[in-house]
């Protein structure tokens, strides 16, 4: 893990621009995915405007991303964590380390009490990443999300740390 540098935007641009992947995130991750995208997304990543974002990378290489929203007023505690990998890198548990390595730094250097997550409820292999890295089911979130025209279920899971 490591933070995202401008000179990602062509792997960025790559492995991002996959349906693939897309179908199974916000909106906010476009479809196709440019390299003016990738610039974009880099540049406010440097800024400071996306504050909690990291790079999966393999031999300091992007292979996929990971990151936190803040969540503010109440909820301040918490965050949603958020994460997508290339396909090319698929099945070889970078995911899992990933959430996990997020998540340690959101309760060490942030000092939250609980990160959640929120796949669609087909996305099995994410649920499964969560799993792995110690969160729990909590409930499906019934037609939460409208993706591609149609609404979709969303399954919360979490971890919490003690105060």
């Amino acid at each position: 893990m490591r933070r995202p540098r401008r000179s990602d935007a062509p792997a960025l641009a790559a492995l991002a621009n996959d349906w693939e992947i897309a179908k199974n995130l916000r909106d906010a991750f476009p479809h196709p995915y440019t390299l003016a995208d990738a610039e974009g997304y880099l540049a406010r990543c440097e800024s400071g405007e996306i504050p909690q974002s990291f790079t999966i990378a393999v031999d300091d290489r992007l292979v996929g991303g990971c990151g936190l929203k803040m969540q503010t007023d109440i909820e301040r505690c918490s965050a949603e964590i958020g994460y997508w990998l290339g396909k090319p890198y698929w099945g070889r548990g970078l995911a899992t380390a990933a959430v996990r390595a997020v998540t340690e730094y959101a309760f060490e250097h942030l000092g939250l009490l609980r990160v959640y997550a929120l796949p669609f409820e087909e996305n099995l292999a994410s649920a499964r990443v969560l799993e792995k890295a110690g969160y729990v089911r909590e409930g499906v979130l019934r037609n939460a999300a409208i993706k591609s025209g149609r609404p979709k279920n969303m399954i919360m899971f979490a971890i919490t740390r003690s105060p």
